[in-house]
């Protein structure tokens, strides 16, 4: 688990390449087979030009950042609220961060409130949020 736990403190990063198979294994999971996302010839002609990865499968790398960080609390207590604006193509390297941008004392417990964001090896962001966890001392 991280050691993030003050305002401004940088939630430890994650980094991944997003594959076909990632993004193959990840349709066979949830169900979701549009062709944007698996069928290449498809993908080819599509306006992006390629297939691209199913956009709540990039946004899971938000949950893992907060489960590293955060544990068993995020599973118990974490929401998040993001906005998705580019696509996630297979070869991209991603990169998930944040950092604490409130802790609130409630009684014996916190609420950290904190910003993330996921972007691509070229720095555009293709995810960004924020995200909220009660901790209990």
């Amino acid at each position: 688990m991280g050691t993030a736990r003050r305002e401004g403190d940088k939630l430890t990063e994650i980094r991944k390449e997003v594959s076909r198979e990632h993004i193959a294994l990840y349709a066979e999971a949830s169900g979701d087979f549009n062709p944007i996302h698996i069928d290449q010839e498809y993908g080819e002609k599509s306006p992006f030009g390629s297939n691209i990865a199913h956009g709540m499968m990039v946004a899971a790398c938000i949950s893992e950042l907060m489960g590293a960080n955060f544990g068993s609390s995020w599973n118990k207590t974490g929401k998040m609220k993001i906005k998705f604006s580019s696509p996630v193509f297979p070869g991209d390297v991603i990169k998930t961060s944040g950092f604490i941008k409130k802790v609130a004392q409630i009684g014996r417990k916190s609420l950290v409130q904190c910003t993330v964001s996921i972007s691509k090896q070229t720095g555009e962001k293709v995810i960004s949020g924020d995200t909220s966890v009660t901790l209990t001392k």
